[in-house]
């Protein structure tokens, strides 16, 4: 299909006729918002207001180079990319995982368990990926010293670069969780969403993930399906501070598995499951004794 005019409302009808087999009629509209705000710099409320305006060649060509990578299944942060976590923009590449609503949770919940004190403390983020995590927690907790580890060097990469997209000071390190502990040091508060995705589950996964998205940052093997939760869980005897605590995103399918072996290793006071805002047992917290 060619594009009849230069203006926006003509670009929409193209997504629409194009892409409407790929995304329900929200999600596109919701896509095309985002595109106009990378190219347009509209926000949304301007995005309807500007529909029969033309605009130029340029912006017409990227918008429509868009529509065409999101036709082949291309996620739209990857081709934009950024994408939006917690009102911060962070880089992303398929390096690491786009952000998920769920995450953001996660970190709400971790900020309003603070005290109002401020009073500083360490953070440790395990498994990084953007770095999203450990960014927005230093954005809201400015007295926090805030640490970062990942096993991929491309993630880390875009993990720092969003560091500094984000004027915060957050130190990244390069750590196989599963073989080496060498590098840690001893936190008040240990964090991670680690992998959690089952092999056996892929087939039933978005095509647009499962082809994009990095398997490193998403897979674990079904023998072992939280052998990063169990790992993490028996670091925190050493690199856990007394009374500090531990916050999981976790696979509903295996929330009550972490929480058991959690509470069998007799390092924690107490822990609990909490359900995200979908009512799945989605995170784990816990408080060392």
């Amino acid at each position: 299909m060619k594009i009849a005019t230069n203006k926006l409302s003509d670009l929409y009808e193209f997504y629409k006729n194009e892409l409407s087999s790929n995304y329900d009629e929200g999600e596109l509209y919701s896509i095309f918002e985002l595109v106009c705000e990378k190219y347009l710099n509209y926000s949304k409320t301007e995005v309807k207001q500007h529909f029969n305006e033309n605009i130029n060649q340029s912006n017409l060509i990227n918008i429509y180079n868009t529509g065409v990578e999101l036709k082949k299944g291309t996620p739209v942060q990857y081709i934009l990319k950024e994408a939006f976590f917690c009102d911060l923009t962070f880089n992303v590449s398929n390096a690491v995982l786009i952000p998920r609503p769920e995450t953001e949770e996660l970190v709400d919940l971790i900020i309003k368990s603070q005290t109002t004190d401020n009073s500083p403390i360490s953070i440790l983020d395990i498994g990084t990926g953007s770095g999203c995590i450990p960014i927005t927690l230093k954005k809201h907790l400015p007295l926090a010293k805030v640490f970062g580890i990942d096993i991929s060097e491309q993630a880390l990469e875009v993990a720092k670069l969003n560091a500094l997209k984000n004027n915060v000071d957050v130190e990244f390190l390069k750590l196989d969780i599963l073989s080496n502990n060498q590098k840690l040091d001893t936190y008040n508060l240990i964090v991670s969403n680690p992998p959690y995705v089952l092999n056996s589950e892929a087939q039933q996964m978005d095509a647009r993930v499962l082809e994009h998205e990095p398997h490193l940052a998403l897979f674990v093997e079904d023998n072992d399906p939280i052998i990063f939760y169990k790992r993490i869980i028996d670091l925190c005897d050493k690199h856990l501070e007394e009374k500090g605590c531990l916050y999981f995103e976790l696979n509903p399918l295996y929330a009550l598995d972490v929480k058991n072996y959690a509470n069998d290793s007799k390092i924690f006071n107490f822990t609990e499951i909490l359900n995200d805002m979908s009512g799945k047992q989605r995170f784990l917290k816990a408080q060392k004794k």
